[in-house]
């Protein structure tokens, strides 16, 4: 269950590596200005377009060059990479960063396992059921035992214990209740689907 986990903790700090070790922006693209830069005739007449780093004004240096004057889509290309520019992809790191906390799996109680297994529903929200499965007419609520029940800690002689009779119930997500890996968590790794350490059971 760590390792969905350990694999996003790990993609997001080498994404708030990579836009640390980036040109400082603010980058930006103006499709009024072009580059030119070279030793040769061809170089020094042929304007290309390219990314701007430090702000329309006062302006620094280029980035990169995406092609040709006036070609469209290395005017795309170059309008594209300005718009995601080291900060932004710093602020994004930070927001799916506080979106992984939220949608941790949440803390198992030895209550909410029995109450799962012989009920089919989570005691933790009474409003989340596990799939095909509906909370039964006058359940107990969260943390309560079963009418008729034998006291917390007692066991009828010769029988095992509710927690060794019963099997775990499955991990749910803090925050929605939903079965863990939640469908947000599997949204927030997709983006990362081509990287070899992505397990085919977590896409979306």
């Amino acid at each position: 269950m760590d390792e969905l986990i350990t694999f996003m903790r790990a993609r997001l700090d080498e994404d708030e590596r990579g836009g640390r070790d980036a040109t400082p922006g603010p980058w930006s693209y103006d499709p009024g200005k072009e580059w030119y830069d070279g030793d040769d005739f061809v170089t020094m007449t042929n304007g290309q377009e390219f990314v701007g780093y430090g702000g329309l004004s006062p302006f620094r240096g280029a980035v990169c060059i995406t092609g040709d004057a006036g070609h469209a889509q290395s005017a795309k290309d170059a309008e594209y990479i300005a718009a995601h520019d080291p900060a932004r992809t710093l602020r994004e790191t930070e927001a799916r960063r506080r979106t992984l906390a939220r949608h941790a799996p949440a803390a198992p109680t030895e209550a909410g396992r029995r109450t799962v297994a012989r009920h089919g529903y989570d005691p933790q929200t009474e409003t989340a059921p596990l799939p095909n499965a509906e909370p039964p007419s006058g359940a107990e609520p969260s943390g309560a035992e079963p009418s008729g029940a034998e006291p917390a800690g007692t066991e009828p002689a010769g029988t095992e214990s509710a927690a060794e009779a019963e099997p775990d119930a499955p991990p749910r997500c803090q925050h929605d209740g939903q079965p863990w890996p939640c469908p947000d968590l599997r949204d927030l790794a997709a983006p990362y689907a081509d990287h070899p350490g992505y397990r085919e059971e977590w896409r979306p």
